[in-house]
């Protein structure tokens, strides 16, 4: 039985563990905000001229542009190719099923170390210039595990029946992959692509060995800071804080009303359709 001192120190734990969590960050934000210089208590204000500053910055406008170009092919490439293994695991009955799966999942237990480290070596055995390419394969070495985990669990939800009905009607397994497979799963795969956007926009320790020449923002962060604590940090900071949770938010809002349309539907899909397309 749960009395009121447990309930209350149950509380006091949710509220410590939340300001442990979002505390630096909410200072991080704030500070952002001061129309000093000054990085410590007390705060003498509120200014935009950190978040004036970085946007007049070429360094930073030329460092987010890398970012989102990197971001954008790790992201399609990811929802092309996660997409076609994805379902290509799910609708075959092999033996090789399991082992493949491992193989595909295998990355996310492997530290961003280890895999900045392999990468820069391979890439210097075959002779490939380190630039922004580079960066979008190792890129999509780190995300292709998360966005295939949620591939695969939505293709596996799924009723076979659906598809086999359509099969008997004719349509060829590209057709049935097109107009029966892809419309019930593609808001959870665009969400999947969304989260693998904000993974390879953030990454810094992989994108650290095999940038080459270039600047990412998370970059251009941490070399500015080796130079001196800029005030300007906590602005761009801030925006990237703002601009993941974005990203997070639409790939949850995408999942969860997926998963409320498959509930709410019986019949998803009209497959005697199918007979007819072309």
């Amino acid at each position: 039985m749960t009395g009121p001192g447990r309930s209350g120190l149950a509380g006091a734990f949710t509220v410590a563990g939340v300001v442990f969590l979002w505390g630096p960050l909410l200072v991080v934000v704030l500070f952002s905000l001061h129309s000093t210089a000054a990085l410590s208590f007390p705060f003498r204000g509120f200014s935009l001229r950190w978040y004036e500053e970085i946007f007049s910055s070429a360094e930073v406008r030329s460092a987010a542009e890398n970012s989102l170009i990197v971001a954008t092919a790790t992201a399609a490439t990811t929802l092309v190719l996660g997409t076609l293994a994805a379902y290509g695991l799910t609708r075959t009955s092999s033996r090789a099923r399991g082992p493949l799966a491992l193989l595909f999942f295998l990355p996310i237990t492997l530290p961003g170390l280890f895999i900045g480290t392999a990468l820069l070596v391979a890439f210097a055995r075959i002779e490939v210039t380190l630039s922004l390419a580079t960066v979008a394969a190792a890129h999509l070495v780190y995300v292709f595990p998360f966005f295939f985990l949620i591939a695969r669990a939505a293709l596996d939800r799924l009723d076979p029946a659906l598809e086999e009905a359509a099969a008997d009607l004719g349509a060829g397994r590209w057709l049935v992959f097109r107009r029966v497979t892809l419309p019930q799963v593609w808001p959870v795969l665009v969400g999947a692509a969304c989260l693998a956007f904000a993974l390879s926009f953030d990454e810094f320790i992989i994108t650290f060995f095999v940038i080459g020449p270039d600047s990412t923002l998370p970059m251009f962060i941490w070399s500015t800071l080796r130079r001196t604590i800029d005030p300007s940090i906590n602005a761009i900071s801030t925006l990237l804080l703002l601009f993941t949770l974005l990203l997070f938010v639409v790939t949850f809002a995408l999942t969860s009303w997926s998963e409320r349309r498959r509930r709410g539907s019986a019949e998803p899909l009209v497959v005697p359709a199918l007979k007819d397309a072309p």
